[in-house]
Formats: C-alpha cells, sequence, structure tokens
C-alpha cells in the first residue's frame, strides 16, 4: 500500500505479494519516483520523503524487484536503447578506477566490521548445507576456490583485487603458497598488510597498490573475488588477455564475480551513483565472447545467485543489529543508504536475475582434470586438515 503525500491510500498487487505500506511525505516524490523509479525510490528512502509504514524494507523491495523483472521481460520493456548508454559508462581507465575503489573501499574500516564476518570478507559466501553461520560459509568459500585452484606447495599465486587480504592469507597459511596480492584502496592495503605482520607471514604474502595493468610477473595460479565488477565492459578483453599472459601455460585462474542470467543491460542508476561508481555486472555472454579471444579456455563454471542473497541477508541483519553505531561513524542519511543497498542487492540476487560466477580458466587443457570429482574430494580433505600447519605455518583465523 502507498499513503501518497494527500493521505490517499493506493492498494496494488495480489494475494501472494509480500505486504508492505509506505508513505511518500513530499508532495515532489510521486513525480520523481514515475520519472526515474530505478533512481528516485533509493534517493527518497534516503533523504526519508519515503517512509515504512508496515512490513520490512526486505519485502518492500523483494517485491519491487520482482516486479522489475517481470516488466523487463516484457514487450513494452525499451531494452533497445539500453546498449548505446550502457557502452558509454563503461570506460575505466586506471586513475578512475582509483576514484571509483576509494569511493566504496576506502570507507571506514569500522563500518564494514559491523556487519561482514571477523575475516572481512566480502563476497558471496558458500552455503553449501544451507543452515551455515556466515562466518562458516565464508570459510566454506575460501575452501571451494582453493579446491578448484590445485594449489601445490610452492607455488606462486597472484589475488587480482585481495580486499583485506582475508583469502590470501589463508591460501598462505593453509597451502604452503608465495601470494601476492593486488588492490587499488589505500585503506584495504593498511589492513591487509598489518594482518600480514601480525600473522607472521611477510615473506610468503606482499600486498601492492597496483592496477593489474601494471602487473609483470609470473605466475602458476590466478585468483580474483569481487573485483572483475569493477574492471569495466569495454576491458574485457584486455583483462583475460593479461591473465593469460600473466599466467604459466599449465597454471590455472579462477575468477569469481557477480553477472546477470539475462542479455547485457544497463546497471542499476541508485548503485551506480552511491554504492558503485563504474562498476558493471555482465551478462555471461559478455564473459565468454572476452574470454574467447584470450586464449584461455574455460574449465569449469559455477553459478551461485542464492549463495549470495544469502550472504546478503545476513549482512544486513547484521548492519540493521548494529544500525545507531553506522549512522555515528557517518550519518543519519549513510545508514539509510546501507541499509536501502544491502536490502535491493538481496532482492537482486533472489527474485531478480542477478548471479555470481566461478570461471577456472587455463591456457592447456590438461591443466585441469576431466571431472569436478577432485573438487569435492579436495574440499573434504582441506576440512580434515585445517586445523594442522602446513611447512610450519599456523592455520590462518582472524589476523585483524
Amino acid at each position: 500500500m502507498v499513503v501518497d503525500p494527500c493521505g490517499e491510500r493506493h492498494v496494488f498487487g495480489t494475494d501472494d505479494t509480500p505486504t508492505a505500506s509506505i508513505r511518500l511525505n513530499d508532495p515532489r516524490t510521486p513525480a520523481r519516483v514515475l520519472a526515474d523509479p530505478m533512481l528516485s525510490v533509493g534517493e527518497a528512502y534516503m533523504d526519508g520523503t519515503l517512509v515504512l509504514e508496515g512490513g520490512s524494507l526486505r519485502d518492500f523491495l523483494m517485491m519491487g524487484v520482482s516486479i522489475a523483472n517481470d516488466f523487463a521481460k516484457s514487450p513494452f520493456a525499451a531494452g533497445e536503447f539500453v546498449g548505446p548508454f550502457r557502452k558509454r559508462q563503461r570506460r575505466n581507465p586506471i586513475a578512475r578506477a582509483r576514484a571509483n575503489v576509494a569511493h566504496h573501499y576506502d570507507l571506514s574500516e569500522d563500518l564494514y566490521r559491523l556487519f561482514l564476518d571477523p575475516d572481512l570478507q566480502y563476497s558471496c559466501a558458500y552455503f553449501q548445507d544451507g543452515d551455515e553461520s556466515l562466518e562458516v560459509a565464508q570459510a566454506k568459500k575460501k575452501r571451494h576456490i582453493a579446491a578448484k585452484l590445485r594449489l601445490q606447495t610452492g607455488a606462486r599465486v597472484l589475488d587480482i583485487g585481495s580486499g583485506w587480504g582475508g583469502l590470501a592469507l589463508e591460501l598462505a597459511s593453509r597451502h604452503g603458497v608465495e601470494v601476492d596480492g593486488l588492490t587499488l584502496s589505500d585503506e584495504q592495503l593498511r589492513v591487509a598488510a598489518a594482518r600480514v605482520s601480525a600473522g607472521g607471514l611477510e615473506p610468503h604474502v606482499r600486498f601492492h597498490l597496483r592496477d593489474y595493468r601494471h602487473e609483470t610477473g609470473t605466475y602458476d595460479r590466478i585468483v580474483s573475488v569481487g573485483m572483475f565488477e569493477h574492471v569495466g565492459q569495454p576491458h574485457y578483453r584486455e583483462f583475460f588477455n593479461i591473465v593469460h599472459r600473466l599466467l604459466v601455460p599449465d597454471g590455472l585462474a579462477v575468477i569469481h564475480a557477480i553477472g546477470r542470467t539475462g542479455p547485457p543491460a544497463e546497471n542499476d542508476p541508485w548503485i551506480e551513483k552511491y554504492i558503485f561508481p563504474g562498476g558493471y555486472c555482465p551478462s555471461l555472454s559478455e564473459v565468454f565472447t572476452a574470454v574467447e579471444h584470450s586464449g584461455l579456455r574455460v574449465t569449469d563454471v559455477e553459478l551461485l545467485p542464492l549463495h549470495y542473497a544469502e550472504t546478503l541477508r545476513c549482512w544486513s541483519e547484521r548492519f540493521g543489529a548494529s544500525r545507531a553505531r553506522a549512522a555515528e561513524i557517518y550519518d543519519e542519511r549513510f545508514g539509510r543508504m546501507w541499509e536501502f543497498y544491502l536490502a535491493a542487492c538481496e532482492a537482486a540476487f533472489r527474485v531478480g536475475n542477478m548471479t555470481v560466477f566461478q570461471l577456472q580458466l587455463t591456457r592447456c587443457v590438461t591443466a585441469s582434470p576431466p571431472t569436478r570429482d577432485y573438487m569435492i574430494d579436495e574440499e573434504r580433505r582441506l576440512l580434515v586438515s585445517e586445523t594442522s600447519p602446513i611447512n610450519g605455518l599456523l592455520p590462518c583465523g582472524d589476523l585483524s
């Protein structure tokens, strides 16, 4: 139900539609929402001109995303007008990439600790059984990726978009590999470097404030988790060409990123403006086309949309429980913005067409076994051996 600024009530939906009631308390808001709902609904919530009076923000956004998704499939959707605008705003040169990363990832570490797990994993967790805690699911995510990488002691690993360092520390401490991590975030680099020192892993893990386009080393394994969304569609071929160049002939790469299951489409304008400027979530067709031109081979692909929906649900609940502290760190408008972001993203993965994909890539088809059994076997082996030191290194827990 919508209560307009004049106090009139308008009821929409069907019996199976999630129940939510909102009030629009500024006479300018209805026209703005009708003119550009994808942008203006979020802005109205941030500004307090759209107020929930019944139900939850999650229910309201689940309903809105579901309706938008149905409309996008209808013959009335103006999909033919999307292409030129999408291409215009996706170029991401190095200077712009640094600024875009700073907008989101150089926010306060205290903010992220309000809702992430202690290891600061800011990407889709792996809910293998469906009832795991966030901490367990994030540990399973790292184990799942490690199994796909087929790590061997002493291997050189490049982590493109290394975040706060949790995955790199995990791979070095549990698998005895040498890791170089790349980030464009000063704040993430500071935290990651401190964690290396605290964990005594200085000889084995090195973090660099460096764009992937400036990397010149050669690596046995390359991993990238949650970074490809920031590459920009015009740079996809360049990205995979660089992965090909940096990877040894019998090496493996695993790319974990957000995408969409439908055809290429415009970004959500609210997310673009307030959360991830310069970001773009590709269709699988865009990714595979770029890979095909690089000389790399796709040896495995896995989609995990509901895993990310569950991850975002956990983050939303944790953020909601610490909502007052978030407002202290920034302000009330920021708090509303962040809760809208997390709830909207959960809806996009649960009832929209957003997904998470994991690609395993090789230069040589024999670098990966012909069946997926090895992944399951390796994950089971890792689960059993997680508390055992490897090459004198202690297992990596929360090194914050």
